[in-house]
């Protein structure tokens, strides 16, 4: 646990003493804020309109019509986004030489791994806290359902930390750091497009590109579904990630 813990701040360090942190936290908080004043902007449009049509408010659901769109649009905004503070996790080691020196010290690959994985897993979580800015305001100003909130946040940190897994991986099979978030961001943009292909293949065919969807297993996040066969896909994929980094270290 004290070798992860040092590579964990070493990790992490990096990422604050550049300025890749502080860029990334700015344009993602900015992306997400603008999306949610959009959101919340057409809600209360709505809302205005349904009052004078004396239409029930009833029909009005600030869950399904604010936070449901602003999951998915900063789901979208980790597509693009994530690769790029993945893509120095060890092409950048690589390329300085010091992957050499890390992969023969006393650091087992395990640590190697979990270090490097915690530390860029802690930036998108400080990365996605600060969105829980959003769901206080709604909660200032109206009564929305905390449980949905909770379970498409829950949803976000499993599809994240998904993503940086295959950000890991794919910085592990070159030292350019460009051509690994480009190879990350096609394969992540894959995993989101595949299940569109779901109802023009074989049904068996057609299930089985479902079942792989990055973003389908977080549909029922998003609508307050926590649902185990979604969690486990998840932490299987993740660690699936890991172990083929290992394996690309290892033959590196």
């Amino acid at each position: 646990m004290k070798n992860i813990w040092i590579l964990f701040k070493k990790e992490l360090k990096a990422y604050f003493v550049s300025p890749v942190a502080y860029v990334m936290l700015v344009v993602f908080l900015l992306l997400a804020g603008y999306f949610f004043f959009s959101l919340t902007a057409a809600f209360n449009l709505q809302s205005m309109q349904f009052m004078r049509y004396q239409i029930p408010m009833s029909d009005m659901n600030v869950n399904e019509m604010v936070m449901v769109p602003l999951f998915y649009n900063i789901g979208i905004i980790l597509l693009l986004m994530v690769p790029l503070f993945t893509m120095r996790m060890y092409a950048e080691e690589r390329k300085s030489g010091t992957l050499e020196v890390l992969m023969t010290s006393p650091l087992s690959n395990l640590q190697l791994l979990l270090g490097k994985f915690l530390g860029a897993l802690t930036l998108y979580l400080i990365m996605l806290g600060f969105t829980l800015i959003y769901p206080l305001i709604l909660f200032m100003y109206g009564s929305p359902d905390w449980g949905p909130i909770a379970s498409g946040y829950v949803g976000l940190v499993l599809m994240g930390a998904a993503f940086i897994s295959v950000g890991s991986l794919c910085s592990s099979f070159t030292e350019n750091q460009i051509v690994a978030a480009v190879i990350s961001f096609g394969v992540l943009l894959l995993l989101w497009v595949v299940s569109w292909a779901a109802n023009f293949v074989g049904p068996k065919l057609g299930e089985a590109l479902s079942s792989i969807s990055i973003i389908g297993h977080f549909d029922d996040f998003a609508k307050g579904i926590i649902d185990t066969k979604d969690i486990v896909f998840y932490l299987s994929f993740i660690v699936f990630n890991l172990f083929l980094t290992n394996e690309s270290l290892e033959m590196k």
